[in-house]
């Protein structure tokens, strides 16, 4: 049953996660992918969400647009409040059923995502025009043969060579660029409030990367579309996101916008992940993150970052999960040292990167 808030969201707001928890059902047991994710993004913003692999970054977006598979998946609990532009209600999507009338009615016309992998998110028995076509028919009430000059309008609108030709290629006739363009052409085929972009240039060499993520900044200017960029690559999200979600074990450990957090992180975990990265000018030993990331069934207690922290003490950090501390305007980190200690070790010097 859908629920309607009309006052729950101001009128930039596009999207706004409260509380999301997420586990996947494994021969261990019930272990936790997303726990206690909180966030918001306005229109014609984007908010980038970084964090080593299986820290639930792609899982997130994943339940936002209800493509989780249940099972092994469960989404527990949370609020994923969506204002709908074309009718102006605020609609609950964790409420939806992820296979009802209403819910598909959301995904590919008012959310839509870029998976990573284009070659195996792409159906290979189908045409690109026709992957294209499909979202216009069932979302625009168009018929086909205005639903192919929109899908080629769109393949010409995101730089495909020769889109009158190429709308009729199979997925294993065209490069990894031109099916990165190709799977944003269906994505933003219907103009969505919101684009989730999960590892947009993944396997992608840097000149093609670069031209994809101009062109995504361009489309989205454009269209004025909220984005949730999710990268491992902090060099990536400094050049596209307005706001950062720095996330580990599935919570999110701090919250900036981009100057805020390039220039001046808190968390132990993102003074880690800057630390990490080659600095142009400086020529220094990289320092990395001693450790490995927890198995998903053996998250310590208390602050799940605690046995690879630098300056974990029992003493300061009791074995709890550490609450949100605003440091700042917009600025929100989870952090013990924060919390007991009115000072935190002097965060790396980024001002080099800029990126």
């Amino acid at each position: 049953m859908t629920a309607i808030q009309p006052t729950a969201l101001d009128d930039q707001t596009v999207v706004e996660v409260k509380d999301l928890v997420v586990h996947f059902q494994v021969l261990q047991g019930r272990v936790p992918a997303v726990n206690g994710v909180s966030i918001k993004i306005k229109r014609g913003k984007t908010l980038g969400v970084v964090g080593e692999s299986g820290c639930g970054k792609s899982v997130t977006g994943l339940a936002i647009m209800r493509l989780l598979p249940t099972p092994p998946a469960e989404m527990v609990r949370g609020e994923i409040n969506f204002h709908r532009q074309s009718t102006g209600q605020v609609i609950d999507i964790m409420q939806l059923h992820p296979q009802s009338a209403e819910m598909r009615s959301i995904r590919g016309n008012d959310i839509a995502m870029i998976f990573q992998e284009p070659m195996t998110s792409l159906t290979p028995a189908y045409t690109i025009g026709e992957q294209i076509m499909e979202a216009i028919v069932l979302h625009q009430k168009v018929g086909k043969r205005e639903a192919r000059q929109r899908a080629i309008q769109m393949l010409d609108r995101v730089g495909m060579p020769q889109p009158s030709r190429n709308v009729d290629a199979y997925p294993h006739q065209l490069s990894g660029g031109m099916l990165q363009r190709a799977m944003i052409a269906a994505a933003l085929s219907c103009q969505p409030s919101l684009l989730i972009a999960d590892e947009p240039t993944t396997a992608l060499d840097v000149t093609t990367a670069a031209q994809i993520l101009d062109l995504m900044g361009h489309l989205q200017e454009e269209m004025g579309m909220a984005t949730m960029h999710v990268s491992h690559n902090l060099g990536v999200i400094a050049e596209v996101a307005d706001d950062v979600a720095v996330m580990y074990l599935g919570r999110i450990v701090e919250q900036a916008s981009v100057d805020d957090l390039f220039y001046n992180p808190k968390h132990p975990y993102t003074q880690g992940l800057m630390h990490s990265i080659p600095n142009i000018g400086q020529r220094q030993r990289l320092e990395p993150i001693r450790g490995v990331v927890p198995e998903p069934d053996a998250i310590p207690k208390g602050c799940a970052f605690a046995p690879r922290c630098p300056h974990y003490s029992p003493d300061t950090c009791p074995p709890i999960p550490p609450p949100s501390v605003t440091v700042g305007p917009g600025h929100e980190v989870c952090c013990y040292l924060l919390v007991l200690t009115d000072s935190v070790v002097k965060p790396p010097d980024n001002r080099a990167h800029r990126w």
